[in-house]
This record gives C-alpha cells, structure tokens and sequence, in this order.
C-alpha cells in the first residue's frame, strides 16, 4: 500500500537519504506507477471486459476530471479490471458499470441470461464518485548500479505490493536449526557420472516401456480416446487408442510432499563442480528464447558418459565463450515474447497430447447429516428456529439439475455431490466435524499421483472454464495460492549441468510435458517441440540411458535444482543480519530487550548460514548507535552519530563482523544491552535515518535487516504525526487513514529491494505507531510483519511468550537470499494480479530480496484466448534463490488441472477456501483503492452473484430460498466470517494499527492460517477420547469434531478450545466438570483458576495428557506456535472469545441466518 499519486523520482531520493550516488538500479526503474498497489491498482492487464464489476472509484489522489460514465450506484466492487490497449493502464479507475448494473466481482453474464435490476436500496449509492483517466506515464530516470553489483540498468516497470501472511504447514516444530533435508546419497555405476539414485522404496525395473506420441489425433480419434482407461496397478500399460498415440504411465518414483520421514532426495551428477561459488568459471549462459545456446565451436562442460560436444538446443549449458547474462529478467528467462524469434517446429502451435481423457471418481465430498446437538445447549444465541421453516417446493432431481446446467462431462458421483442443492435457510448443520479438504482435480489416477500438493499450489477452481465467457457465467473468480518456500519433509534435489528448458517459454521440464520418442518432448504450456539433450537420456534410478520420461524432474511436481552459475549475476551473497533495535524510553519500559537479546543468545548458533555469516547492531532514539564488534578487541564499542540528517557509517568494515570470528564480543554485547539504556530519559525515536544507516551498511552484500520499533517515529526522516481519531474507531461511515502517510518507507524499501535486502519489522507498542506506513517498509522488501499490541514483558506475559516462540521460530528458519520469482501458465491464460509482499521488478518477475517458508502469495487470473483444443492446464512456479550456505537453487512446483466446457463442471470444481482467500485480498486493495465500504459490498455481491449465476442456469428446477451447491455452501459463512474481521469489520472499535495489521496478514499469509484466521475451529475438550484419535508414532491425538461458531453449541457445563490461528482460547464454562478443571488445569475448582493463565500445565493424568496431545497437534500445524488464553465465563474475558462466534448477532453485524436473509434479499432484486 502505497500513497495514491505517488510520482516522485526515486532518484530524488539519493538526495533525501544522504546515501551514495550509485544505487542498485534492480530494485525499480520507476515510472509513474508508484502507486501502484498488489491488487486492483496493480499494472497488469485486467481480467474482465469494460462492464464488469470493479469499475469503482479509483484511488485517492488523481486530478479529477468529468466521469465518462456514471458511477454504479448501490455498491462498488473490489476492483478495476478494464480491459486496455495499455498494459499498465489497469492500475487506473476505468468508467463505472451502466446506472442499472449491481457493483459485484465478476462480469455480468450475457443479457439473456441475467435481467437488468434497479439499483440496490440495502446499500445506500456511492454518491459523487468520480471517474479519472489514466495519467500520463513519466519514466524517471532509472537508478545508477555499481559496476560490482549487476552491471546493468533494470528497464523493468514498478508496481507496488501488498501483504500477505504467513504460515507453515506441517513443520515438526523440531529443532528448526537443524538440516530439514538428509541427504541420500547412491554410488554410481561403473563408467557412469556420481549420479545418485533414488531411496530402494522406488521401483527401479520392470517399469513399462513409455510408448512413443504422435501430434494429436482427430476429433474422431479424441472421441475414441475418451473410451480409454487406464489399468490401475504395478507395472500397467495403457492401450493405446490409435497406434503410437498414447499416454506414458508416470510412475511416482518418490514420495510425495507430506511424508513422515523427512528426506531430502539428492541426484548429483556432477559432484566434482559443486555449485555456489563458480567465480572462476566461464561467463554464464544468458538466458532469453536464444540464450541456451552454446556459440558454434564451445565446448560444454558435461559429465554424463555418451555426451556430444556442442549446446543442446532445451536446456541450460554451462559453455566456456558464452555471453555475460545482466539482468535477472534473462537470467531466469522470459516468457513467449521471445517465441517469435524462434521458429517454432511443425506442429509446435498445436496442443499437447493429454495424458488422459476421462478422469476416474473421486472420493464424493462430506455428505451432510444433521449434527448432534449437545443436550446442554443453552437457549441463547445463534439461530432463530421459526425461520428454518421447511419450504413446500421439492428439490429437483439430480438428472433435471444436470440437464439443465448443461450436463455432467465428468463422473458423477463426484460432481453428484459437488452440484447438490442445499437450501442454507433450511440447512443449519453445514459444516463438516473434520477440515474440509481441498477438491481433488478432475485428472487420471497417473497425473493426480504427481500432481502438486494443494498445501504448495492451490487454484479458486479445480476445473479451468474453456473460455473466459464461460468464467463470467460462473461469475467465481480465477486465481492461484502459493506457498512456494514452505517446509518440505520431502524434497527432490537435482544436481546437473542440465536444466532442460522449453527454448520458446523457459518452462523447466515437469510431470505433465509430453515426450514425442525419446529425443524430443512438447512443452505443456506452449506447446513447442523440444529436443531431449544427451545427458537427459541417462536415468539415475536404474542406471541406464533411453529413459528420460523416468528422471525424477519428470517424476515429481515439486522439484529443486541446485543450479550453475548461469543463474547467478554475482557470486552467492553471504548471510547477513542486521538488528535494528529502538532504545528509546518507551522501548525500555516494555522489556522487549531482555526477551530478544535473551532468545539471540540462545540461537545465536542456529542462526541459517555458514562460515561466511556475518551479524551487526544498530540501535537508536534520538541518535544512532554503531557497534564495534572487530575480532580483537576486549569489548564491544559503541559509536553515537548525533547528526541524524545527514547519516554516515563511522567504520564501515568492523560493524557487521563475521558471526564465528567475533562470537565472544557479540555474546557480551547481547548480556550488556539490556541494562545499557535502562535509565535513559530519550523519549525521541529516529527511526528514519537508522533505517537509512542500515541501508549503507548492508548496500555491499545484502541480507536481512530485523527492525524492532514501539512507537511513532517522531525526528528526523520518515517521522509521521499521529491520524488516528479514536472516536471513529466505531464509525460505519467508512475507515480514512488506510494508506501510508508518507513514501519514505516505501521508496527506501525499493532501494533495499535493489540491493537485494529485506526489511522485517516487529512493532511492539500500546500506543497508535501508524502501521499502515511503516509495514511499507517489509511489504516491498519481501519482509515480514509482526504486531504485538500492548506488549510488556510484566504486564502481558502471553505477549512475552509469544514473542519468545516467535523469535524461536525466527531466527532459526531457513531463509533464502537475493531471489526472483516467476508464474508460467498454459498459452491462452494470463496472470493480471499478484498479491504478497514483494517488488514487482518486470511485468510478471517478482523480485524477492529475501524469501521465508512462512509466507504465502496470489495471483488472479484471465483466459484470452479459448482453451478447445487441450483438456488440460497447466501452471509453474519457478523460485530461483541463495540459499544460507551460498548455493544458488530453484524450486519449482507445476500444477495441473482439466479443462471444461459445461458450467456444471466449473461450479463442481470451485474451492470455497481458495475463493475466499483471493476475494479477502481482493477485497483489501478494495479498501484502500476505494473505501472500506465499498469492499464490504462488493464481499456480499460475490456471493450473491455466485449463487444467481447457479440458479439462473439450473433453470428455474430449484426451489424458493438461498440454495447453494454443495461445494460452495460454506461461501456465504466465509464472506460473513469475512465481513466480522478487524480487516473489513464496521461498527466495532478497532484500533487503526490492528486493523492494518490484519490486512496486512491477509496479504501474505497461506490459505491455512488465513482461513484459521477467518473461520477459527471450535472443539469441545472436556470430554475427549481416544475413539477416532490419530496415532503419530508413539503419541494419540484425539479428534473431536468441529462445532459451529455459534454460541448455541456452547454449554456452561463444558470447556471449549477455539483455534483462530496465532491465538487460541480455552473458555471454561461456570458449570464445569471439577475433574476436568482439577486433572488438566491443575486447579481444585472453578474459582480457583488464575485469570492470567497462558498455558496447560503437564500433569500426570490420562485427561491431561490427552488435551495436551490435542493442543500440541493442533500448535504443529503452524509456523508460529498460537497465544494460548484460558479464558473463565466472566464478562471481563470472554468477549476476546464470544467475537469470534461469526454465525451471532453483534452489536454492528448481522447473524448467519439474518445474512443468508439479506443474501436472498439482494437475489430477489
């Protein structure tokens, strides 16, 4: 987020920070663009037509002109996406809908399909909204770059991004320091390179031959095909459905993400070049469409035995007269631009042979059943029973709803179940005891085997609409979820001087791609004919050659490459943190130095990184201190710069020492720090120029600067004033103050972008700080955010145990450097929106300066051109990155997904969560674009638009009320859920800083621990057992079912565990059970249970040992382990509980039953 209007030069700011004249030109060739957000005002082409639903009043700050057409009266969408002749022209307010339009999502369907209604009168119109043109765009300067450094200017475009939060799935919560991946590691065959093999569990003969394709068939043959099946079992061959023509068993020869046994898979073949510090060796490969190429004559460097001299034309060589690559946008390769200047082979514009064409069942989804009540309940709360009165229509049967939504293409019990009409207003017991699982996509037993994980790489819709009018008459919306650097127990290491490639796309070669014979290969994004090079012929499981479609880049989705130094611009940067810490009066009174120095101490051994890693501090008030800490001196030395206006670096080579050379001395430091500013009287925080201090310091090398802050800055550059009205904390007029204050944070955060430094900020303070400027400063530096309100290390000990188990966590996860991503997708299909924390560097490479396992990213999606000719899709996500030992890596993850062309199989396929979680982003930029207001409306009309576009295509078969299929019966629970976060809520205080907070978490956190967030889970835990439990080693974990969050499901005689992601409550009912209190919270009765109470105590006992299972399962699944709160069934506590109970009424929102009433409201206009 970004101060709309934002034009200024980022040169101008060479002058404004003191710094050196030469920057990194990497961070932004800087165009108008500045106020460009992750989102609506991203510059990217849009993804719907000029009348579709998020042509709202634009960002604040553009000259106003005459509106080129009314705006839409009633409610705004949640974003701009007009179409333009202009790439960039996206990030402007486009012209509104027509007077009669409702503000939703999506684009309307044709006009035959949906009437055009009268403006909504529930929500007032947004009177006066002006529309603006695009401004012209002014291209500053691009920054001036150090010869030493990359060499070259970054004529690349700037846009602006956004949070997202963070989680880790899966991560043991074991000693985090240590090597997540053991290596495994084969002897070679005699004659043969040192190419490891895969673990004996894989087979590694008897496996059947891959039968040769052809260009595909007719529609005739197509037609032939789709009778195909695929024999199910060890060693099954497919039968072809004309000669030659056929699909290639993938055979999983390694296990799949989310393995107990943690291993890390580890082919080298060519382990006598390691790679990472290739300074020596021959200038890199540049990397563009022609860039693989060897000139004719060089000789390649090779090891596997049969190798030819001479570049191959699909992959990446390492040759010894190659040219220098000097951008990052040649060095991780473009996308189709470049296909032009290569010829592309006979039949490359033709569509790969799918592997499959009909798809088996899956597994039918959670089959509803009304949910046992406990016979406790008390009367109070939730819904209102005279209005779940059964309606006298009967529900359609499942053949006239199939016919009339066009027909079942795929197995109907799947879709069955998926399309089943459920009547919400009838319907109370909708949500599963268990987590819903994400829906399995629609693909053949073989490619649903190598597909990848949903933790990784999740889409809004498992089936891919053949046209994007199809999309608009689903009226969902289309977009991706990653998690690319999460924490893996399993993981593919490939070693090679090959990465195969496609020349036309840079698609690294995957699961999906289809091999014609065993010397070429069809890329399955753009569909051009490869060759397959010589050392690709060698298969390292078995040991012999003629088997590349059984190398493991082929075998699994998720793969990493240890690459060459093709991929690098400069030698791998070394680990490198920075601790910025504010030690001014009110920095002093929190504690918070006791807590860090302390957790420092004890990791500081753990700390990612090698014999290279080097560590600084630098703290501040109303100056700035530097600390000495050279190899050699008896102590540590403090250097005080007083002139915060023009900041220098009193020593620029003793700050940052390396971390084993000066161990001792940055040890006595951290023991004398806390006591060091106890009784300072500096109430002033220079928070400005000691980011602009850290900046010089680390412009060498980059890294990672940890900035730790607790109030205002208040001196100085950067200092801000405070906005905050505290009696508008409850307004439903609208939230103002949502963007930054100021640019200086968000332009110094591009300069450390360029330099490839991350910025995380840790904000520890009672008082309003302005968050929505300072988390700038992480969000365009690929940085993290972290809040603790009030925290005090006396006062609020679950503040200070949280922040402990967060430093843990911290300072001991893996981290990569200096790292760049990209998103490919099949031809036809384009990204438009990215949202996360990151720095946009070319239209679609988003630069990370440092990159973490814990946040998540997405992107939002259009199809330009009809996808008839392919029954599958494809996307990749390729994450080139240092990692903390100098080894330059990519990870890339591939997914795949059917094509379909009923609009049955859209809705059967649509994933509720993964909607959700866009629409929260989407509707973020929303706020902050436009007005909190308009992105609340704009929520509900998604889910209004959703369910008419089901209705009006299921004919008029379905019966009166608010009828949803199955898949998304839980959209209106989760935009409601929505509705009633910090983020987008109304009515109810909320401090300006948590609001901020939370939208920022909402930007870069994974699915999983944004959807904890918005939907927390309820579990009953005074009554568990071990039936149904799981059975993890040696250990029971109880599983009760999950409740309504709705205080009818609550009983005074109970205690109840709610899980909202980082905190979790324990509310223990007046009433009960003395056994329970007594055996897992250690207190003889409910009086006695301390009203400060932040964790289970380890009591010998079957009840406590259970619940503590429970709770620590439950802790695992996340990266941050969650506040812990016991909380009694008084009035003074549990309100932080009852707030979460999203299905009551409050004060300022409606109940579930009162929403699906004002959803059948807005249907019925």
């Amino acid at each position: 987020m970004s101060t709309p209007g934002y034009t200024n030069n980022l040169n101008s700011s060479v002058h404004n920070y003191g710094m050196n004249p030469t920057q990194n030109g990497a961070a932004a060739l800087h165009q108008h663009h500045h106020h460009h957000r992750n989102g609506p005002d991203q510059s990217h082409p849009a993804m719907y037509p000029t009348t579709n639903y998020y042509a709202g009043p634009p960002p604040q700050g553009y000259p106003s002109v005459p509106a080129q057409t009314p705006p839409a009266p009633g409610k705004a969408p949640l974003m701009n996406t007009d179409y333009s002749a202009s790439y960039y022209h996206n990030s402007h307010p486009q012209p509104g809908a027509g007077p009669g339009s409702r503000p939703t999502l999506y684009p309307p369907p044709p006009v035959s399909q949906t009437p055009v209604r009268p403006p909504s009168t529930v929500n007032p119109p947004v009177s006066g909204a002006p529309q603006y043109p695009p401004p012209s765009i002014q291209q500053p300067a691009p920054y001036s770059v150090p010869a030493n450094y990359y060499g070259q200017h970054y004529s690349t475009i700037s846009q602006g991004q956004q949070q997202q939060p963070n989680l880790v799935p899966a991560s043991s919560g074991t000693n985090l320091a240590t090597q997540l991946y053991p290596i495994v590691s084969y002897p070679s065959a005699p004659g043969s390179s040192q190419y490891g093999t895969l673990r004996s569990s894989q087979t590694s003969a008897g496996q059947p031959p891959i039968p040769t394709m052809m260009p595909p068939p007719t529609q005739s043959a197509l037609q032939q095909q789709q009778q195909q099946q695929y024999t199910q079992g060890k060693g099954a061959t497919p039968t072809p459905a004309q000669q030659g023509y056929g699909a290639p068993p993938l055979n999983q020869t390694a296990t799949v993400n989310g393995q107990s046994n943690a291993v890390q898979q580890h082919y080298d073949q060519n382990p006598q070049a390691p790679v990472g510090s290739h300074y020596n060796r021959a200038p890199p490969v540049s990397e563009g469409p022609e860039g693989d190429r060897p000139p004719s004559g060089a000789p390649s460097t090779h090891s596997s035995p049969g190798r030819q001299q001479g570049g191959d034309s699909s992959s990446t060589t390492t040759g010894s007269a190659s040219p220098v690559p000097n951008s990052y946008e040649s060095l991780e390769g473009g996308s189709y631009t470049g296909s032009s200047s290569v010829p592309p082979t006979s039949d490359s514009s033709k569509p790969a042979p799918p592997f499959g064409y009909n798809y088996p069942t899956m597994q039918p989804g959670y089959q509803q059943g009304p949910a046992p009540r406990p016979d406790s309940s008390p009367s109070h709360g939730g819904y209102n029973a005279p209005g779940y009165q059964p309606y006298s229509q009967p529900f359609p049967s499942l053949s006239q709803l199939s016919a009339a939504l066009g027909g079942l293409s795929g197995v109907p019990e799947l879709e069955v179940e998926a399309l089943r009409p459920v009547n919400l207003l009838q319907e109370r017991n909708i949500l599963p005891p268990q987590p819903i699982a994400p829906p399995e996509p629609n693909l053949s037993s073989d490619l649903r085997k190598v597909n990848c994980s949903p933790d990784t790489f999740r889409c809004t819709l498992s089936c891919i609409p053949q046209t994007q009018a199809l999309l608009n008459k689903a009226r969902l919306p289309l977009g991706l979820l990653l998690h690319p650097f999460r924490d893996l127990t399993q993981l593919p290491v490939i070693t090679s001087n090959t990465i195969v490639r496609c020349r036309s796309c840079r698609t690294y070669i995957n699961p999906f791609v289809s091999f014609l014979d065993q010397r070429r290969w069809k890329c399955n994004l753009c569909y051009r004919v490869n060759d397959v090079p010589d050392e690709f012929m060698y298969n390292p499981v078995t040991r012999s050659y003629g088997e590349p479609h059984k190398r493991p880049e082929v075998q699994n989705s998720t793969v990493e490459f240890i690459a060459s130094s093709d991929y690098m611009l400069r030698p791998p940067q070394p680990a490198v943190y920075l601790f910025v810490l504010d030690v001014s009066h009110n920095a002093v009174e929190t504690g918070y130095l006791d807590v860090l120095c302390q957790s420092l101490l004890e990791n500081l051994e753990k700390l990612p990184g090698d014999a290279r890693t080097r560590i600084g501090f630098l703290t501040f008030d109303s100056t700035i201190h530097f600390y000495n800490l050279q190899e050699g001196l008896s102590q540590p030395q403090m250097l005080v710069v007083s002139d915060i206006n023009d900041v220098f670096i009193p020593t620029p080579d003793s700050l940052l020492v390396n971390l084993k050379e000066s161990q001792e001395l940055v040890k006595d430091l951290l023991n004398a720090l806390p006591g060091m500013f106890t009784h300072t009287r500096e109430t002033h925080s220079a928070l400005g120029p000691a980011l602009q201090a850290a900046y010089k310091l680390m412009s060498a090398t980059g890294g990672r600067v940890s900035v730790f802050q607790t109030q205002l800055p208040t001196i100085g550059a950067g200092l801000l004033q405070s906005r905050e009205d505290p009696n508008q904390r409850s307004s439903i007029k609208g939230v103002q103050h949502l963007g930054p204050a100021t640019d200086f944070y968000k332009k110094l955060a591009l300069d450390c972008s360029g330099q490839q430094i991350g910025v995380d900020l840790f904000l520890l303070s009672s008082q309003y700080s302005d968050m929505a400027s300072l988390a700038c400063m992480s969000k365009y530096s690929a940085g993290s955010v972290f809040y603790y309100p009030a925290f005090h290390h006396i006062h609020n000990p679950a503040q200070r145990v949280k922040l402990q188990k967060d430093l843990q966590r911290y300072l001991t996860r893996k981290i990569g450097f200096e790292a760049v991503m990209r998103i490919r997708c099949t031809k036809g299909l384009s990204i438009h929106t990215f949202h996360g924390n990151f720095f946009v560097r070319s239209t679609d490479l988003l630069s990370l300066a440092n990159v973490n396992p814990d946040s998540g990213f997405a992107v939002q999606m259009s199809i330009d051109e009809s996808l008839a000719d392919t029954t599958l899709v494809c996307f990749q996500a390729a994450l080139l990155y240092t990692s903390s030992k100098g080894k330059r890596r990519i990870r890339v993850h591939t997914l795949c997904l059917p094509v379909v062309s009923q609009l049955s199989d859209v809705f059967a396929g649509a994933d509720v969560q993964a909607i959700s979680c866009l629409l929260a982003n989407m509707a973020v930029d929303r706020s902050i674009s436009s007005s909190l207001s308009d992105a609340r409306d704009a929520l509900v009309n998604a889910v209004v638009d959703s369910l008419e576009a089901f209705r009006a295509n299921g004919s008029n078969l379905q019966p009166a009320g608010v009828v949803a299929p199955a898949c998304l019966r839980l959209f209106p629970l989760y935009v409601l859920a929505l509705l009633k976060q910090k983020a987008l809520r109304t009515g109810i205080s909320t401090r300006l800083d948590e609001r901020v907070f939370s939208m920022c978490e909402f930007k870069s956190q994974p699915l999983k621990q944004m959807m904890r967030m918005v939907h927390p889970d309820l579990y009953r835990i005074d009554n568990l057992t071990d039936q149904g439990a799981l059975h993890l080693n040696d250990r029971v974990i109880p599983q009760p079912p999950m409740l309504q969050l709705t205080a009818e499901k609550l009983t005074r005689e109970g205690a109840f565990l709610m899980d909202c992601g980082s905190m979790m409550y324990l509310w223990v009912g007046k009433c009960c059970n003395e056994t329970f209190i007594r055996d897992v919270l250690g207190c003889p009765n409910y009086t006695s249970i301390p009203a400060s109470m932040t964790e289970i105590p380890e009591l010998e006992t079957a009840s406590s040992e259970r619940t503590r299972a429970f709770v620590s399962w439950l802790q695992e699944t996340r990266a941050f382990p969650a506040a812990f709160y016991v909380l009694k069934d008084d009035p003074s506590t549990k309100s932080s509980f009852f707030q979460h109970l999203v299905e009551d009424r409050s004060e300022a929102a409606f109940s579930y039953y009162e929403f699906l009433l004002h959803i059948q409201q807005q249907m019925s206009k």
